[in-house]
């Protein structure tokens, strides 16, 4: 099997096609799941809170970025089948929105931790811990995701890599790379360590003053919270480890053939992991989802007897 273009031909792998589907396939369970998780926080009134506002913002992120990463997956299957290179007019577009979706998916985590830092240190600042204030948040996120990527479309900093069938930023060691690490990645993952470690601390401390058993308590049960940001942060960063291998072997120029297929596989592996993740630890929504289930249980089984 192999492409051709004009003259030129390279050799197609004979695990580049499960590899493509196996992709969508984890992409399509990941959007399932989030449509799941949205579907069923709409309908239960009880899920209208501010916590799970920052929680539906953080599953927004990660359905936006699997559907895109679907899209793009599509896209690659079909010139793979085909055995063509092929470079679309959303090619670069699709890029685009996978470099905005992964700023937006850091940068949810880091607004839920925010919001338990202002609620345990600053707990009289009930302005700060509004509705309103958490819609401007999560808006201002939502803008900088899509103005942050553009340097991206001016500076040619995308490309598309004939040998992965996909646009995507050249690696390696320049600013353009170095700040989209930075951004995407490193920075929600400081900050968010950062806030967690604080608190922890902070929760140390009130427990050896003369602290009230309530106070105490709610500080340490949003501090579990901001643990849970840590552990979502912490996956994805874990099971996209190849791609943060691959782009310290860019800096070498020793980065494999086809690195950004293995990329792509991990990140739709890394959004369903922390999708499953996101849903073991949002109580509120499994109590629902399990309170409608029992409820059509208990009306159909007279039915059947």
């Amino acid at each position: 099997m192999s492409f051709q273009n004009n003259s030129n031909v390279t050799n197609l792998e004979i695990w580049i096609i499960p590899c493509d589907i196996l992709q969508l396939v984890l992409n399509v369970v990941a959007a399932v799941l989030a449509i799941i998780f949205l579907f069923f926080v709409a309908i239960d009134k009880k899920c209208h809170t501010i916590p799970m506002m920052l929680t539906i913002n953080s599953c927004l992120s990660e359905f936006i970025l699997t559907n895109t990463l679907f899209w793009a997956g599509i896209f690659t299957l079909i010139n793979d089948l085909q055995q063509i290179q092929y470079k679309d007019s959303f090619c670069v577009f699709r890029c685009y929105l996978i470099h905005c979706g992964c700023f937006l998916q850091g940068h949810s985590y880091l607004l839920q931790a925010i919001y338990r830092y202002i609620k345990i240190i600053y707990p009289s600042r009930l302005s700060w811990q509004s509705r309103q204030s958490q819609l401007l948040l999560i808006g201002t996120i939502w803008i900088l995701a899509f103005v942050h990527a553009i340097p991206f479309l001016f500076f040619d900093g995308i490309v598309y890599n004939v040998d992965n069938q996909v646009c995507q930023m050249i690696l390696g060691f320049y600013f353009l790379m170095i700040y989209m690490m930075f951004v995407d990645y490193i920075l929600p993952m400081i900050l968010i360590m950062l806030v967690y470690f604080k608190l922890l601390r902070y929760v140390k401390k009130m427990g050896k003053r003369v602290t009230s058993t309530n106070t105490l308590s709610r500080a340490q049960r949003e501090l579990k919270m901001v643990r849970r940001a840590v552990i979502m942060i912490t996956t994805i960063i874990t099971v996209g480890f190849p791609f943060t291998l691959f782009m310290i072997m860019a800096f070498f120029d020793s980065a494999p053939k086809y690195h950004f297929r293995i990329i792509f596989l991990f990140g739709s592996l890394s959004i369903l992991v922390v999708m499953i993740i996101l849903f073991q630890f949002t109580d509120s929504l499994k109590i629902s989802i399990i309170k409608r289930i029992t409820k059509r249980s208990n009306k159909v089984l007279p039915t059947l007897s």
